[in-house]
C-alpha cells in the first residue's frame, strides 16, 4: 500500500465515517486491498438491504489543507434513519407522521411516484435488492442534486450497469413472513475495456401459506441493464425491470370475530374448497419499467443527466360480488352473536362459530350451490326485444378490479460548480400517466353467466328501466368469464415542472435556496354510459388545471468539522390528487366544490455531530398542511343508502423531535439509540358534503366534522436502544429493544358530527364513546440481527479470485408479542337510531409474532 493510499484510508476512518459510502471511496482507490471493516460492511449490506447508502461530499479544496470546514453529510445511514426504516416497521411507523405522498423517489434520473395519489410503487422493484443498493437519500428539507425534493425527503436509486459492483452472487433465504423461500441470482460485469457494462439479476419469492392463514405469495423479479461509455464525456444507459407478483391478502376484522377464532391473525378472506384453502382476495401486479439515461459531462465542472422512462402494466385485486343474495362475508355484522336479540340464540351462534372453522370462513360450497340451483331468465339482452337468456345465472362471482397504467416520464438535471463556493442545480420534468379502471368476471363459481346491471339502482329506481344499466349502450349484457362489467373509465394526468437551486459554501456557513414551479392537469374519460348519469358518465370530462410553486432554503453553521447547527424552511402549494378530487369517478365526472391546491409550510432545525466514536443527530420540526381534501364511499345508515362523503378543509399540524445516536463504547461494541417524539393532529373542523352514490342528490351539505385535535393514525412516539458488536473475526450481532406509545386508530368522521350525538348528553359516558378517538395500548418489540462472512479464497492480491460465503439471520419480535395492533380503522358506519357504537366496531391488524429472515449466499 502506497503512503498516499494509507493516508486516504486513515483520513476516512478518523473522520468517523465508517459507512458504506466512505469505504466505497476507499475501494475505488484500490479494489485489491480488502480490509476487515470492508468485509464486515459487505456482510451488513447483505442483511440490511433497504438502508439508504450515504455518499461523502468531496472537499471543496484541492487537498487536506483547504480552509473551508467540510460540509455536513447530505444523507446518512444515521441511527434515526436506520431505526425508522427497520426498528419501527412493526407498527407501520411513518417518518414525522407524513403520508407516503410527501416523499419522492427517483431511479436512474426519473421520478417514480404515481400522479394519481403521489405514492411510490416500491413493489415494481421488489426482490431486486442486489441491484438497488446504490442510492442517495436526503431527509427532510435538505437540498439534493437530483430534484427539488419533498418535505419528507428524497431517494435516488442508481441501477446503471457500470455503477454496479462487479460480481456474481447467489443467495437463498428462508422466512416465515409474507413468503417462505427466496432465490436470488445476480451477475454484473463492470465496465470493460470497450466501454460496455452489463448487469442481470433475477429472484423468485414464494410461499404456499404465509404467516397468516389463507395467504400465499408467488413473486418473480427480473432486471437487465446495459451501459455504453463512448468516452470520458458521455455514458448511455438502459435498464429494465419487472416483478410479476401474485399474493393472497389478509383482511382486518372486528375484535368479536378475532376472539371467537382465538387468533389475532384471523383472516376473513378465505375458506375451504375441496379441502384446500382458497382466498377470495388475490392481488396481482405486473408493471414493467424501462429507463434510458444519458450522462453528459459537459465540462469538468458541469454535468447534465437526461433520462426518459416508460411503464405499462396492470395491478388488480379480486373480491366477491353478489346479486340478489345474502352477504357471503363470514364476519358480516348480522352473523355475529352480538347482533342476535335472543340471548339463547346468540349463545348458539357463538358456540357454532367457536367450534366450526367453516362457519368462521367463506363457505365456498354454499356459494357454488346457490349458483347451481339458479334458473333465471334475463330479457331483452343488449336491448333487443325477444332476445332472452335463461339458465344458471350466478348470484355470487369473483370479480377482478383492475387498474391498467401507462406512464411516460422525462427528466433532465444540470449540476454545475460555478466557483469554489457556489454550485447550481436545476432541472425540468414532464410526467404523463393514464390509468384505465375496470372490472371483469374472474370466476362464475359454477354459474353459466352474470348480468351487467346495478342492483342498487334497480332497487332505488324500480320505475326507471335505464337506471339499473351500467352501460345503456349495451343493456342487460350477458357476462362470461373474462368479460368487463360495472365501471369502466380512464384518468389522464399530466404534470410539468422546473426547479432551480443554489448552494453556497463558506468557511463557517453553508446556505442554499431553491424554487420549483409546476403545472398539473387531469380529466376523466368514461368508456360506458351509466343509466344513472346519462350526461356525466360517458366521454371526456372537463379538464382541471393547477399552477403551483414552492420555495425553500436553509442555513448550516459549521462549529467545526464535526459539529453542525442547521435550520431549513419551505413553503409550497400542491395540486389535489385525482383520487381525492372526484366524488365517484366509477359512475360520473362530478368533483368536489371549490377544488383548489393544498398548501404546506414546513420548518426544521437541529444539531449534528460526526465524531470518530460518537454520532448524534437531533432535529426539531414543524409542518402545517392546509386545504387538503378526501372522498369516502360507504353505506350510510342515516340515509339508508350508499353515499359519497366529500371532505374539505382538512388541516394538519405535525410537530416533534427526532433523535439518533451511535456511540462506540468498546472494541467493536457500539450503543445505538433513536427516538421520535411527535404530535401529529388535525387542527381544523372539517366540512363534509354527502351525496347519494346512485343519484346526484345532495343529502347533506357543509356538515361540520369535529375533527380538531384528533390524532393522525401513526405512532406519535417511538423509541429504540440497542447494542451492536462487530467482531474482528468477521461476524456481527445487533440487539434492539423498541417501544411505541400514543397510537390511535383512524377515525370515522360521521361519528364526529352533530347528528351522531343528537339527543346524547354532552360529557356523558355514551357521548365519549361516540366522540373519543380510540387509543391503542403501548407496545414493545425485541429484535436481533446477526451475520458471519467467510472469505473462502484468501489470495487478496487477485480480486477476481475472492469468494465470500455470507450468513445472515434476523429475528423480529423475539418475545412473541402478539398483541401489537399495527393498524386499523373505525368502520364507516354508525347506528344513528340506537347510538350503539359496538354495532359497527373497529377493525384491526396485528403485527406478526416472532418472525425471522435467514439467508446464505456466495459472492465472487
Amino acid at each position: 500500500m502506497t503512503p498516499k493510499l494509507k493516508f486516504c484510508v486513515l483520513l476516512v476512518i478518523l473522520s468517523g465515517a465508517i459507512l458504506p459510502g466512505a469505504f466505497a471511496q476507499v475501494k475505488k482507490i484500490n479494489d485489491t486491498l480488502p480490509t476487515r471493516d470492508t468485509l464486515v460492511e459487505i456482510l451488513r449490506e447483505n442483511l440490511q438491504d433497504n438502508i439508504p447508502v450515504i455518499s461523502l461530499e468531496e472537499n471543496d479544496g484541492q487537498d487536506g489543507s483547504a480552509q473551508n470546514i467540510s460540509s455536513q453529510l447530505s444523507a446518512g445511514r444515521d441511527p434515526f434513519l436506520n431505526a425508522a426504516t427497520f426498528k419501527f416497521s412493526a407498527v407501520r411507523f411513518r417518518i414525522r407522521g407524513y403520508d407516503a405522498d410527501n416523499f419522492n423517489t427517483f431511479i436512474n434520473g426519473v421520478p417514480m411516484e404515481n400522479l394519481d395519489n403521489g405514492f411510490t410503487p416500491y413493489g415494481q422493484w421488489g426482490g431486486l435488492n442486489d441491484v438497488f443498493r446504490n442510492r442517495e437519500t436526503t431527509m427532510g428539507l435538505t437540498p439534493t442534486t437530483f430534484a427539488y425534493g419533498d418535505i419528507g425527503g428524497s431517494t435516488s436509486f442508481d441501477t446503471r450497469a457500470s455503477h454496479q459492483r462487479k460480481q456474481t452472487s447467489f443467495n437463498y433465504a428462508l422466512s416465515n413472513r409474507n413468503y417462505v423461500h427466496r432465490f436470488m441470482l445476480t451477475h454484473s460485469t463492470g465496465l470493460n475495456m470497450k466501454g460496455w457494462a452489463f448487469s442481470l439479476s433475477a429472484s423468485r419469492r414464494w410461499a404456499d401459506e404465509g404467516f397468516t392463514d389463507g395467504t400465499f405469495y408467488d413473486g418473480w423479479s427480473f432486471f437487465a441493464a446495459v451501459d455504453k461509455r463512448f468516452n470520458d464525456r458521455h455514458l448511455l444507459s438502459f435498464a429494465a425491470f419487472a416483478t410479476p407478483t401474485k399474493n393472497g391478502r389478509q383482511g382486518a376484522s372486528v375484535q368479536e370475530m378475532v376472539d371467537l377464532a382465538g387468533n389475532n391473525y384471523y383472516n376473513p378472506y378465505w375458506g375451504y374448497q375441496n379441502g384446500k384453502k382458497r382466498n377470495a382476495s388475490v392481488a396481482k401486479s405486473f408493471q414493467p419499467v424501462g429507463i434510458l439515461t444519458h450522462d453528459w459531462k459537459v465540462t469538468d465542472k458541469t454535468n447534465l443527466v437526461t433520462a426518459a422512462s416508460f411503464s405499462y402494466g396492470k395491478r388488480s385485486t379480486t373480491g366477491l360480488d353478489w346479486y340478489n343474495a345474502a352477504d357471503p362475508r363470514p364476519d358480516y355484522y348480522r352473523y355475529l352473536p352480538s347482533y342476535q336479540l335472543d340471548p339463547y340464540y346468540a349463545g348458539l351462534v357463538k358456540e357454532e362459530l367457536m367450534n366450526n372453522i367453516n362457519k368462521r370462513q367463506i363457505n365456498w360450497d354454499a356459494l357454488y350451490n346457490a349458483n347451481y340451483n339458479s334458473n333465471d331468465v334475463v330479457r331483452n339482452v343488449n336491448g333487443i326485444l325477444g332476445n332472452d337468456v335463461s339458465g344458471r345465472r350466478s348470484h355470487y362471482i369473483i370479480e377482478d378490479r383492475i387498474i391498467n397504467t401507462t406512464k411516460y416520464n422525462f427528466n433532465s438535471t444540470l449540476n454545475s460548480t460555478v466557483s469554489e463556493n457556489v454550485s447550481l442545480s436545476g432541472g425540468i420534468t414532464y410526467q404523463s400517466q393514464k390509468n384505465h379502471y375496470f372490472k371483469k368476471v374472474d370466476d362464475l363459481l359454477g354459474g353459466e353467466f352474470y348480468v351487467d346491471v346495478n342492483q342498487f339502482a334497480e332497487r332505488d329506481f324500480p320505475s326507471n328501466p335505464l337506471a339499473g344499466q351500467n352501460d345503456v349502450n349495451r343493456p342487460n349484457r350477458i357476462l362470461n368469464q373474462g368479460d368487463k362489467f360495472g365501471y369502466n373509465y380512464d384518468i389522464n394526468i399530466k404534470k410539468g415542472s422546473v426547479w432551480l437551486q443554489g448552494v453556497f459554501k463558506f468557511r463557517k456557513f453553508d446556505a442554499f435556496v431553491s424554487t420549483e414551479h409546476s403545472y398539473t392537469s387531469f380529466y376523466r374519460y368514461g368508456n360506458v354510459k351509466s343509466g344513472l348519469f346519462l350526461d356525466n358518465s360517458y366521454g371526456k370530462s372537463k379538464v382541471y388545471n393547477f399552477y403551483n410553486s414552492g420555495i425553500k432554503g436553509g442555513l448550516t453553521y459549521k462549529i467545526n468539522g464535526r459539529n453542525y447547527l442547521f435550520a431549513n424552511g419551505s413553503y409550497q402549494s400542491r395540486a389535489p390528487f385525482f383520487e381525492n378530487a372526484y366524488l365517484a369517478p366509477r359512475t360520473r365526472d362530478f368533483v368536489q366544490d371549490n377544488l383548489k391546491s393544498e398548501e404546506i409550510l414546513s420548518v426544521e432545525g437541529g444539531y449534528v455531530m460526526n465524531a470518530p466514536k460518537l454520532k448524534i443527530r437531533a432535529t426539531g420540526y414543524y409542518t402545517q398542511f392546509k386545504n387538503q381534501i378526501n372522498v369516502l364511499t360507504f353505506y350510510n345508515d342515516e340515509f339508508q343508502n350508499f353515499v359519497n362523503y366529500a371532505i374539505s378543509n382538512i388541516g394538519k399540524v405535525h410537530a416533534g423531535v427526532e433523535f439518533g445516536a451511535e456511540a462506540k463504547i468498546y472494541k467493536g461494541l457500539s450503543l445505538n439509540a433513536a427516538a421520535s417524539i411527535g404530535q401529529y393532529v388535525f387542527n381544523t373542523r372539517q366540512s363534509a358534503t354527502v351525496t347519494a352514490d346512485n343519484s346526484s342528490a345532495v343529502l347533506s351539505s357543509n356538515d361540520v366534522v369535529y375533527s380538531k385535535d384528533f390524532y393522525v393514525p401513526t405512532p406519535q412516539q417511538a423509541y429504540t436502544i440497542g447494542l451492536d458488536y462487530r467482531s474482528p473475526k468477521f461476524w456481527f450481532i445487533n440487539v434492539n429493544f423498541n417501544y411505541f406509545d400514543k397510537m390511535y386508530l383512524d377515525f370515522n368522521p360521521i361519528r364526529r358530527t352533530e347528528s351522531a350525538v343528537s339527543g346524547v348528553d354532552e360529557g356523558s359516558a355514551l357521548w365519549h364513546q361516540i366522540i373519543d378517538q380510540t387509543k391503542l395500548k403501548s407496545q414493545y418489540t425485541l429484535d436481533a440481527f446477526a451475520g458471519y462472512s467467510w472469505l473462502m479464497n484468501r489470495r487478496f492480491t487477485q480480486l477476481k479470485k475472492r469468494t465470500f460465503l455470507l450468513f445472515n439471520v434476523g429475528v423480529n419480535n423475539i418475545l412473541d408479542n402478539r398483541n401489537i395492533v399495527s393498524g386499523g380503522y373505525e368502520q364507516l358506519r354508525f347506528d344513528f337510531a340506537e347510538k350503539n357504537v359496538n354495532k359497527f366496531p373497529d377493525k384491526r391488524f396485528y403485527a406478526y409474532g416472532i418472525n425471522f429472515f435467514a439467508s446464505v449466499g456466495v459472492r465472487f
